[in-house]
């Protein structure tokens, strides 16, 4: 059964760091491209960074520069090292393949920025 689940999201003033991870059992990791997105309320949900199988990565404007995404194959885990945090990056993050299945969505981690 395949499974993703989240952690590391949490309250951080304006300008700190988190860093998410996402743990993914099932066997499916070493062969998949794998993203992370979020979703605020009220909003769409929106891929904020995605990390090919061969290690490219790709990031919106909106977080280039201050998010970091990477993955551990050994332990089957994909982290997102978040930086320079503002107020509109408050939302649930969830991690899943790229492109996404809809099947594989978790309960995601909140993270909240505020002072």
């Amino acid at each position: 059964q395949v499974q993703f689940v989240e952690s590391g999201g949490g309250l951080v003033q304006p300008g700190g760091s988190l860093r998410l991870s996402c743990e993914v059992s099932g066997n499916i990791f070493n062969g998949y491209n794998m993203g992370w997105s979020r979703q605020a309320p009220g909003k769409q949900r929106e891929l904020v960074a995605w990390i090919s199988t061969g290690g490219r990565m790709f990031y919106p404007d909106s977080v280039k520069g201050r998010f970091t995404i990477s993955r551990d194959n050994a332990k089957n885990t994909v982290y997102l090292q978040m930086n320079s945090l503002k107020p509109e990056d408050t939302a649930v993050y969830y991690c899943n393949t790229y492109p996404s299945r809809t099947s594989y969505w978790g309960q995601g981690t909140q993270v909240t920025v505020s002072s």
